[in-house]
């Protein structure tokens, strides 16, 4: 048992290492060796994770997709339509924020941009599922283009630097907010999502 965690944890920190690095330099600027003397381990350790960096870079950004994944499935199961958009939308928010390295990556680096393109854009993805639930059944073009709005809008200012100093707790509130604007939602009552 101690041998598993001790590869889980090697690897742990070999992604959040990663993430770093992307983060820094870039995922075409990051190499493995680099990824490998940064962690102190031979490139030979870094290989017995991942064989490559798009390997990586997939499981780096696995974690948000698949918490995206189990968001757009809580906000199916609400009854309400409005209530399925507001879950999907805050569900969104809270994920944008959480992982604000990610999406930093992923709103500017095209190695991240190429990892995600089969699992985020494809016709069964997270993502389709959250623009279904946003726009809902048979959108007019003008609530088409005000979703898609929304959610760039969300992710490329919750990814922002400009905004990095911003706790949590008020990119949070400030994002639902907008958020709630473009989509056409009601406004919530303070303490509420």
């Amino acid at each position: 048992m101690a041998a598993v965690a001790g590869h889980e944890d090697t690897r742990t920190r070999l992604l959040a290492t990663a993430l770093r690095l992307f983060t820094a330099h870039g995922v075409e600027g990051t190499s493995l060796q680099m990824i490998a003397d940064e962690l102190g381990v031979t490139k030979a350790a870094v290989y017995y994770h991942f064989k490559t960096k798009d390997e990586i870079t997939e499981a780096v950004v696995e974690p948000g997709l698949r918490e995206l994944g189990a968001v757009v499935a809580e906000a199916s199961r609400e009854r309400r339509p409005g209530a399925r958009i507001d879950h999907m939308l805050a569900g969104f928010v809270d994920l944008v924020v959480r992982h604000r390295a990610l999406v930093a990556l992923f709103s500017s680096d095209p190695g991240v941009a190429r990892a995600l393109e089969k699992h985020f854009f494809g016709k069964e993805s997270s993502m389709a599922g959250m623009m279904t639930i946003l726009t809902g059944p048979d959108p007019d073009p003008a609530r088409v283009v005000a979703t898609h709005a929304a959610v760039a809008g969300i992710a490329l200012a919750g990814g922002s630097p400009d905004l990095a100093h911003y706790d949590d707790d008020t990119l949070r509130e400030s994002l639902l907010e907008v958020g709630r604007k473009l989509l056409g939602r009601p406004r919530r009552r303070p303490g509420l999502r």
